[in-house]
């Protein structure tokens, strides 16, 4: 009933049942492994997205900066008349031909959405309360494909008009005010303008929310002596670890200072690559001890079935048959364990979202189910119990037909 198998197949079958044992426990060990390198991988990128996500909640990937000004010594026939010059204060400053850069940056393919901004430092004042604050102006129609605002709104709505201000949960609770109260915003000029709160929103960070307030762009370009003017200009990007490469190549295309994440959250960046380099390493080590794992046992298989590869080759095996057997027996050991690590993984990942909870009961942070990652450990488990049974296959493969039958 066989006859339709090669021989390869009916020969690896056969040792793989004859060494039940042995082939259950290195299934079960590249199942643990498989298991173990899914769910590191899927709890990784997670925790990476939601250090990414509250980080970028309320944060362009890129911002566009007019260049700093500096002072110039004054000079008379090439001799500096001033040997100290003091670093000017950096007041708020519009950039030179900002639609101009804004249309540029727009053009890029490895930009997703760009918008002018007007901001700087205000008071917040209602009654006896007041808070220094940062009044954000914005084009909500540009802004909000950088920052989607209004899905943080957690209160009103994310209205901007004339007459319209949004402001941080914390603010809003530090000044005891809600939705469609007046809040007064005043510049160090005294120049000042009274607004509705048409919307309060979470950002997600305290900082952001006691600090943050979001305008129409044309009311911060009033308030702050900005006329016709933006401060800086915020960008997106589809791929935020390329973030600080786009930046410098804006930077040099354009003229303008460019600080992406990645520059403004240093010591976070620094954090998430020595994790993705710790699980890396760790991955690479259950690999490795897989691999020796199919290969001890295929080695110990070559030296018991020594007599069964002689009587095989005195029969008329070739070297390239046995070879192909050990080969295939490492193949179906490796994929029989990525299938059940699989499961295995995928059955962690469900436990860690049904038990480990926020206390809001949400998920502490969600593990996503990649298809391509569980299709990549199959294929790296197949091709490790592969690459694993090299060794022992040529050695069977090797084996003096005569010396092997005598044992």
């Amino acid at each position: 009933m066989h006859n339709w198998l090669p021989f390869e197949w009916i020969a690896a079958s056969r040792f793989l049942r004859e060494g039940r044992m042995q082939s259950i426990s290195i299934i079960l060990g590249v199942s643990i492994g498989v298991g173990v390198i899914i769910f590191m991988s899927a709890a990784l990128a997670g925790q990476q997205a939601n250090i990414i996500r509250r980080v970028l909640s309320a944060q362009a990937h890129i911002v566009l900066l007019p260049p700093q000004e500096i002072a110039r010594p004054l000079r008379e026939n090439d001799v500096a008349e001033a040997a100290i010059v003091q670093r000017p204060f950096q007041r708020v400053r519009s950039m030179d031909q900002w639609q101009k850069i804004i249309k540029e940056v727009g053009e890029m393919r490895v930009v997703t959405a760009v918008s002018p901004m007007a901001s700087g430092p205000v008071l917040a004042v209602r009654g006896e309360a007041t808070r220094a604050v940062s009044v954000l102006g914005v084009d909500p129609a540009l802004y909000f494909r950088v920052i989607p605002l209004p899905d943080k709104i957690v209160a009103g709505a994310a209205r901007l008009t004339s007459e319209d201000i949004v402001i941080g949960i914390d603010l809003a609770s530090d000044l005891g005010v809600t939705v469609g109260d007046k809040l007064r915003i005043t510049v160090a000029s005294g120049q000042g303008a009274t607004l509705t709160i048409s919307g309060i929103v979470d950002l997600g960070s305290k900082g952001a929310n006691q600090r943050n307030t979001y305008v129409a762009l044309h009311t911060a370009q009033a308030l702050l002596g900005l006329i016709g003017g933006v401060s800086s200009i915020d960008v997106t990007v589809p791929d935020i670890y390329a973030a600080e490469d786009i930046a410098q190549a804006i930077a040099a295309a354009t003229g303008v200072e460019a600080d992406s994440w990645i520059k403004t959250n240093a010591q976070l960046y620094l954090a998430i690559s020595a994790q993705v380099i710790a699980n890396s390493t760790i991955r690479f080590c259950v690999g490795l001890a897989i691999a020796f794992g199919i290969a001890a046992v295929l080695i110990v298989s070559v030296v018991q079935k020594s007599k069964e590869i002689g009587i095989l080759r005195a029969m008329g095996a070739s070297q390239g048959q046995i070879l192909r057997v050990f080969l295939l027996e490492g193949a179906v050991l490796g994929l029989a364990g990525s299938v059940f690590g699989s499961a295995l993984g995928a059955g962690a990942i469900l436990a860690w979202q049904t038990l480990l909870k926020n206390p809001d009961g949400t998920p502490l942070f969600p593990l996503e189910m990649d298809p391509r990652l569980f299709i990549a450990s199959a294929v790296l488990a197949t091709l490790t119990g592969l690459a694993s049974a090299v060794a022992p296959a040529l050695r069977g493969a090797r084996l003096d037909p005569v010396v092997a039958i005598r044992g």
